[in-house]
């Protein structure tokens, strides 16, 4: 029961592998894990004849039957794998892929179903063929499998491969007219050897058919051939015998012993025996061999898949931190230029810096009633400027960083500065002269704006001056004075108030601004978290398939 219970766990395992490794089902790995899965549990002992077509496979096995149970011709015939079962009577049964049977007494029926058609093709309606036969051989629970002659099709091929794998015992048959061709020999290791499989046994056909000193000869040569391949038989057992399979049988037919000694056949079957006799005990040190050699490659499959998997995986990290590192330099660059764009605002919204740039250029254009247009021509670029400049940083951080973004900054001017004017004089003279200082002041803002209205202003003043210098001073020219100070008071008002309104909503859009630049560790993406799961399932699995402890159950059998 515990060995069972390892079974299926080593089944398990090898199972979970391909699906982890998404092989696909037509692939040859594939086939033989599902293969060596069954294997393991697999009840009998199965002996499976194969060689080159017309090497005399099904021959040597009605030999060992005594029957013509199966179809013998000179031209391939063999187009199936049939099992040879035992049975009460000689009896056939074809299941059909569609899951159809015919069961009919004797072999008759392997003529039509069983044997190539004329373009020397394998039916592909045909799911299995089992003949039933009353042979002692067979009552032990034995199984005799006639596979298709190699070296004819692919699709011929690759069904007595996969045969190969669940056999319990090989039967090579060798053609005596040549010696182990190369293809043989290939076969030999890539369908059989690399695959754990050594419980074989060769069997030479048609050496009857040579002079005595060529048999001999031949014999020999195949002899050493057998003998370099290290077959996993019992210790006084042969792999390599001499059977003339035609003559055998016939013998057979006839009930002639004499002549089935001759040809080999019952030395040959007393070799079969002595082979069941010891490995139908201990089924374990035929199958495990093959098991390990199949969890290998899938162990091996596992390593690499794995190793692709971690290497995809490091990619997608390394681009993951890299688009982090970019982030987080962009978070400190956006910062540093958004910082320095506020501080250029905020310093010129100084209350002290706009009363020094702007005051007297703003007194101006108010007294002279074309403060508007000073406020829309000269104030609002520069402030439109500055805040774009901010609003930029702020428009890169909300795209780069996929935040939402506040709303735009938008400082807005006071009310325009309003004066109250005091009475004029009444002197005429005066009013003359502060009429003159009027237009003076007028032509001044425009030809050269504030400034110039100023300086114009101030000259068409100090002319007047000169003037009337040997006179005192007139309670007109303190009417001006008084009056220019009113709109100098008035402007100095309104840069103040607007200093600090636009402060107060500079501070304000900074501390919405300063939210959506925090750079937010992102997640990371699924992919990453099913790759890393994938990885760990990968290397349970390949810790799991112990092949250390398989090696050692089968070096222990």
């Amino acid at each position: 029961m515990e060995q069972k219970n390892q079974y299926q766990t080593l089944v398990n395992n090898l199972q979970t592998a391909l699906a982890l490794l998404e092989i696909d089902k037509n692939s040859q790995l594939y086939q033989d894990t599902i293969s060596v899965c069954n294997y393991l549990s697999k009840p009998g002992f199965q002996i499976a004849v194969f060689g080159p077509f017309n090497y005399g496979k099904s021959t040597l096995i009605n030999a060992i039957l005594g029957n013509r149970a199966l179809p013998i011709d000179i031209i391939p015939t063999t187009g199936a794998a049939i099992s040879v079962k035992y049975g009460e009577e000689l009896k056939t049964k074809i299941t059909f892929i569609d899951g159809k049977e015919i069961n009919q007494t004797g072999t008759e029926i392997l003529k039509e179903f069983a044997i190539l058609d004329g373009d020397r093709r394998m039916r592909d309606d045909v799911a299995s063929v089992q003949v039933f036969c009353p042979h002692p051989l067979l009552q032990n629970n034995v199984e005799l499998l006639d596979l298709p002659g190699t070296n004819d099709r692919e699709a011929q091929d690759e069904l007595v491969r996969n045969k190969l794998l669940t056999a319990d015992l090989i039967i090579q048959v060798l053609d005596g007219r040549q010696l182990m061709t190369l293809t043989e020999r290939e076969k030999l290791h890539d369908w059989l050897i690399d695959r754990g499989i050594k419980s074989i046994v060769f069997v030479v056909n048609f050496l009857n058919l040579l002079e005595s000193e060529d048999q001999k000869e031949v014999y020999k040569r195949l002899r050493f051939v057998a003998e370099s391949f290290r077959a996993d038989l019992p210790s006084n057992i042969s792999n390599l015998y001499r059977v003339d399979a035609l003559p055998a049988l016939r013998s057979r037919l006839k009930g002639d012993v004499a002549a089935a000694q001759s040809s080999g056949l019952v030395m040959f079957e007393s070799a079969l025996q002595s082979i069941l006799a010891a490995k139908q005990e201990k089924m374990e040190d035929i199958r495990l061999p093959r098991v390990v050699t199949i969890a290998a490659q899938i162990k091996q499959s596992l390593q690499t898949k794995t190793q692709s998997i971690a290497s995809e995986l490091e990619t997608i990290e390394n681009k993951h931190n890299a688009k982090i590192e970019i982030q987080q330099k962009a978070e400190k660059l956006i910062k540093q230029g958004f910082v320095t764009s506020v501080l250029e605002l905020r310093n010129w919204l100084d209350e002290q810096t706009l009363l020094y740039r702007y005051q007297s250029e703003a007194a101006a254009a108010l007294q002279q009633g074309q403060f508007n247009n000073w406020e829309r021509d000269f104030l609002q670029p520069k402030l439109v400027q500055l805040q774009e400049s901010i609003v930029k940083w702020v428009t890169q951080s909300s795209e780069f960083f996929n935040r939402p973004q506040p709303e735009i900054l938008s400082i807005s001017f006071p009310s325009h500065p309003q004066v109250n004017l005091p009475n004029k004089p009444t002197n005429s003279n005066d009013l003359a002269d502060t009429a003159s200082v009027g237009v003076a002041t007028g032509l001044g803002w425009v030809l050269g704006g504030p400034v110039g209205a100023a300086v114009v202003g101030s000259a068409a003043y100090l002319l007047n001056k000169n003037l009337s210098k040997d006179k005192q001073q007139t309670s007109e020219e303190s009417y001006h004075n008084q009056v220019t100070q009113l709109y100098a008071d008035a402007v100095k008002d309104y840069l103040i108030r607007f200093s600090k309104e636009a402060l107060d909503q500079l501070l304000k859009y900074q501390d919405k601004a300063e939210r959506i630049m925090t750079f937010q560790m992102p997640e990371l993406p699924l992919e990453v978290s099913s790759k890393r799961s994938q990885l760990k399932l990968l290397n349970a699995c390949f810790e799991n398939i112990d092949l250390n402890e398989l090696r050692s159950g089968t070096n222990s059998l």
